[in-house]
């Protein structure tokens, strides 16, 4: 009986196919694109644990990613590597990249396609913050995009990805893909497994394959995609110039109000950003400086030498804000609006703001001469003071500091700027010039 059993086990054995059937009717799908960042890992990383839980048919990985940033590479690596799901990487739709450790993780699939019009390479650097040691490619046809990318065809003929589409357009889309995989045995961590991905329908002429799969969408959470979408260089610089410029408008209109509560949420979001990138401290500081400047002139009512020393510090330091990879650069049109619409608000919005918020009507300004009014807030030497119903911004001598709600006599009409001082007068500080209603009333003196 044992011997019977023996020689059936040997037979079916041997009338077995030369790898496992995938069974189950499932196929995952993930698209991974812009920067393969912490959120965009972790997707990967979670997708070929669910696939192997679920004992999906397959996994696909879209790729169109240009790097990677703040991430293990060897984490990545290492899930795709003991998948026992067959996982395989379709570079596309036409124009997509992948590029460094976007590169890696096609090659680790069990199959690579790259679409038309799209490419696959250079792998190096495999991060666009650093490039660690013990994830290059220094053997086989992966030599070929070490430092270059190469086309559909051309990374086929070099042997570097696979020729899964045969003859043009080749793979145009990703139900071509996946139907050009039915009938394919796929290398695993588990040996080789046959999928079954499509069924033949229409007869004759009509006759085709189609998809034969239940496909299960994966993406990233709210947060997540939150995290990735604030991971962008430019998004992140976008935001953080743009907060500086509202929190300084904010404070300029003495009030927390829409604008500083909005600046404030536009900071955090980019040193959310600013966490997964190369961020290159001293350039933003040079940044927040500007910022600095901008409003010195502001407060001084018109655009003098501090705007110009601003704009060159923006400049520079947003040309440096990045370290690492050149790829990882502020893209030149985002500079040259984001510094033109910077250097506009604060020449020309800013003002106008100011002036609406702090003064009356600028005809008849110099018969304010002598009017009496009440300090908002402590002048010493510049503060803001409360005027015909109106607030002023305000500056007195070093000499005679006013205290908040004392009150205050105009002496003098500056731009936007009323010199205040007690109303019985005070002390002039030598060092201060007098203002230009006491020029002129110099006593006399015997010759």
């Amino acid at each position: 009986m044992l011997v019977v059993l023996g020689l059936l086990a040997v037979e079916l054995a041997a009338s077995a196919p030369a790898g496992a059937v995938a069974s189950n009717r499932t196929i995952d799908v993930i698209q991974v694109d812009g920067l393969i960042d912490p959120p965009n890992a972790q997707l990967i990383v979670d997708a070929v644990h669910a696939a192997n839980r679920d004992d999906s048919q397959i996994l696909v990985i879209k790729i169109n990613s240009g790097g990677a940033v703040n991430v293990d590479p060897a984490r990545v690596l290492r899930a795709l590597q003991a998948s026992r799901v067959p996982v395989v990487a379709w570079v596309g739709p036409s124009g997509s990249k992948a590029r460094g450790l976007a590169a890696l993780v096609a090659l680790d699939a069990s199959v690579t396609g790259v679409s038309n019009g799209s490419s696959i390479g250079p792998i190096s650097p495999v991060m666009l913050d650093s490039d660690p040691s013990g994830v290059r490619r220094t053997g086989g046809p992966d030599t070929a995009i070490l430092h270059r990318s190469l086309g559909g065809d051309a990374a086929v003929a070099k042997g570097v990805t696979d020729a899964v589409c045969a003859g043009p357009p080749g793979c145009a889309t990703l139900g071509d893909f996946v139907v050009a995989l039915d009938g394919k045995t796929l290398q695993t961590a588990a040996g080789p497994v046959k999928v079954d991905t499509a069924k033949v329908v229409g007869e004759g002429k009509d006759r085709r394959r189609q998809p034969d799969l239940n496909i299960r969408f994966r993406k990233l959470d709210l947060i997540g995609q939150a995290v990735h979408t604030l991971t962008s260089p430019s998004i992140a610089y976008g935001l953080l110039v743009v907060g500086l410029a509202l929190i300084v408008f904010e404070f300029f209109t003495i009030s927390i109000g829409l604008a500083g509560g909005t600046g404030a949420v536009a900071l955090v979001g980019a040193f959310v950003g600013f966490n997964n990138l190369p961020v290159t401290w001293w350039a933003l500081a040079l940044i927040f400086v500007a910022m600095f400047g901008y409003a010195i002139d502001v407060q001084a009512g018109r655009a003098y030498s501090w705007t110009v020393i601003a704009t060159v510090l923006l400049i520079v330091g947003t040309l440096f804000l990045y370290g690492g990879s050149p790829a990882l650069n502020v893209y030149w049109w985002v500079i040259v609006v984001m510094v033109l619409a910077t250097v506009t608000f604060f020449v020309a919005a800013m003002p106008v703001a100011v002036r609406s918020r702090f003064s009356t009507p600028t005809i008849g300004r110099e018969s304010l001469i002598g009017e009496v009014g009440e300090a908002a807030v402590d002048i010493s030497p510049d503060g803001v003071v409360l005027l015909r119903g109106a607030r002023w911004r305000a500056r007195t001598n070093r000499a005679t500091p006013i205290s908040a709600g004392d009150p205050i006599r105009v002496v003098e009409v500056d731009g936007l700027v009323l010199e205040v001082e007690p109303p019985e007068g005070g002390a002039r500080d030598y060092r201060e010039p007098r203002p230009k209603a006491e020029q002129g009333h110099e006593p006399e003196t015997d010759a």
